[in-house]
């Protein structure tokens, strides 16, 4: 048996593990191998593998009542790790630069919890780790689109998910009732001029002259043609042109993405870009565009967020959306009735996510432990009542 304390420890070493053991998106075997061996050795769950690619779904039910999942990602990202700690990530050029590995051990001890207190359920539980969180295969889907596909879920009630949030501190988070986080769409403009002698442009189009004319409206357009209470952004993160200092090329590669919380924004950001696209013609060049749509908008349950606040009632909470971040478990609660909150496990000196210095205070696991356990019984004491 756990107790509260050692419990902890093995979800410091479960995310250590991980940690030290990423794998990127479409990639999670031996992660996923790691925690389905974990499960099974509790001899309560039945243990569902390869749902929607390297994905679990274990699940444990005792009688009539509702079915509530709870979701971790499990995939890491393609960033060389600058630490000196003895867990850092030795798989090179990838790391768990998000918290993955730390959503993962949470669930962990969610499983654990649930098995020593499994004669108190009312209901079904499942808890579902979920790959490739991170990026899109070839058709364009994320690993919460391919599970959400699966029978498993169709009949869940309610699922929740937590974030970890290194601008919080260990005991606080972040709720926010309806749109949380952005619809992400990515563009990839190509602009087509006539290659020249750097010293003779008079006798080409130049494409990068055309791509600053551009870029100039591109940048104006939140400013200028959105409403100033309406929320979306787009940027540029990419453009590649040209092979020599002396040489005019003859195309320019641009990428970037756009994003929004609402489908007006979304769709008037695409219109506005396209729109503006358009004056390449007059500057006597001709362009090609693709648009990629991403994740939508984290739309959060208000309901299932007073679940959250009372299993949080310790807790320091800020009432806030999380950003302009995407997050593809919007997939999972554009199907079902869902919800995500952010969790504080934030170091003394600040690690950004997605960055290559990124790590938590491992404090905050127990503290996500928690308030997935007060969710939890917030049903069964419902349904005793």
């Amino acid at each position: 048996m756990y107790g509260p304390e050692t419990l902890s420890d093995h979800m410091v070493e479960w995310r250590r593990h991980l940690h030290q053991h990423p794998e990127l998106s479409f990639e999670e075997k031996e992660t996923s191998a790691y925690i389905a061996e974990k499960l099974k050795k509790l001899e309560c769950f039945e243990v569902h593998e390869q749902v929607g690619g390297y994905g679990i779904v274990a699940v444990i039910s005792n009688g009539e009542g509702p079915v509530v999942g709870v979701r971790a990602d499990m995939d890491a990202l393609p960033i060389t790790e600058q630490s000196s700690a003895g867990y850092a990530s030795v798989n090179e050029g990838v790391m768990h630069a998000c918290g993955h590995d730390a959503h993962c051990a949470i669930l962990l001890g969610v499983a654990h919890w649930v098995k020593e207190h499994r004669e108190t359920i009312t209901g079904t539980i499942k808890l579902i780790f979920q790959p490739a969180e991170e990026t899109a295969d070839e058709e364009g889907e994320t690993g919460a689109e391919k599970m959400i596909r699966s029978p498993l879920l169709e009949d869940i009630d309610a699922i929740y998910a937590l974030h970890m949030c290194p601008w919080l501190r260990t005991g606080e988070i972040q709720v926010n009732d309806g749109p949380s986080m952005a619809n992400n769409d990515e563009f990839h403009i190509t602009i087509f001029g006539e290659g020249a002698h750097a010293g003779y442009p008079h006798q080409g189009a130049d494409p990068i002259w055309m791509t600053t004319q551009f870029l100039q409206t591109v940048y104006s357009m939140t400013g200028r043609r959105m409403h100033p209470l309406e929320i979306g952004t787009i940027s540029v993160g990419q453009i590649h042109a040209g092979t020599a200092s002396n040489i005019i090329p003859d195309r320019v590669d641009i990428y970037g993405t756009m994003r929004s919380y609402t489908d007006q924004v979304r769709y008037q950001l695409e219109k506005e870009l396209l729109e503006k696209i358009n004056m390449i013609h007059s500057l006597g060049g001709q362009y090609q565009w693709k648009i990629q749509k991403g994740e939508p908008a984290l739309i959060n349950d208000e309901d299932l967020n007073e679940v959250v606040r009372k299993a949080a009632a310790n807790f320091e909470i800020y009432n806030e959306p999380f950003g302009m971040g995407s997050e593809d478990f919007s997939h999972m609660v554009n199907r079902l009735k869902g919800t995500m909150f952010f969790l504080g496990c934030g170091l003394e000196k600040e690690r950004m996510l997605h960055q290559p210095d990124f790590d938590i205070d491992e404090q905050a696991l127990q503290k996500g432990l928690d308030i997935m356990v007060g969710i939890l019984q917030s049903y069964w004491k419902n349904q005793e009542g």
